[in-house]
């Protein structure tokens, strides 16, 4: 049984850094290490800034829709 955990633990991660759903949580990580009177915005308000960044610099990522 705590193989299995171990497994699925394991798994979770991997799909969550592949799909790059960890993205928030390194941000706020970083934001309350480096800038810690700093307000952590929401994860709706991340990813607007993420999208929004994404599209002005068509380098760092590419959005077909």
């Amino acid at each position: 049984m705590r193989s299995l955990r171990r497994v699925l633990r394991s798994v979770r991660w991997y799909l969550r850094e592949l799909t790059d759903e960890s993205a928030y949580d390194r941000y706020v990580a970083h934001v309350r290490q480096g800038h810690p009177d700093a307000r952590v915005p929401s994860r709706r308000d991340f990813e607007r800034m993420r999208t929004d960044r994404q599209e002005a610099d068509p380098r760092r990522g590419f959005r077909c829709c």
